[in-house]
């Protein structure tokens, strides 16, 4: 069964951080580019971050870089996505996807408040 499974999501205070995993089963990621989605509550879901097959060449949105890393591990089908200084703008259900495929996990909630 192809899966991918996001964990980590939790409530952190501002100024804290997070680390989100992103498991895949079934299918091989480093096949695939990895990509983390967010969708806040009363918005579109936007693309926070992206890394290719191999895991170099990051690219972040403007609101999340120099805060944000994302990185993968190929040979234990995972990837992560590392959130520091968060801020209660990053509240919102994080996603990851196998990039261009149908391949979507189905998120986990990052709570930013104090």
């Amino acid at each position: 069964q192809v899966q991918l499974v996001e964990s980590g999501g939790g409530l952190v205070q501002p100024g804290g951080s997070l680390r989100l995993s992103c498991a895949a089963s079934g299918f091989t990621l480093s096949n695939y580019g990895l990509t983390w989605y967010r969708q806040a509550p009363g918005k579109q879901r936007e693309l926070v971050a992206l890394i290719n097959s191999a895991g170099t060449s990051p690219w972040y949105a403007p609101s999340v870089k120099g805060r944000f890393t994302i990185f993968r591990d190929n040979s234990k089908n995972t990837a992560w996505l590392q959130m520091s200084s968060l801020k209660p703008e990053d509240t919102a259900v994080y996603y990851c996807r196998a990039a261009g495929s149908e391949y979507w996990g189905k998120g986990t909630l990052v709570t930013v408040s104090s």
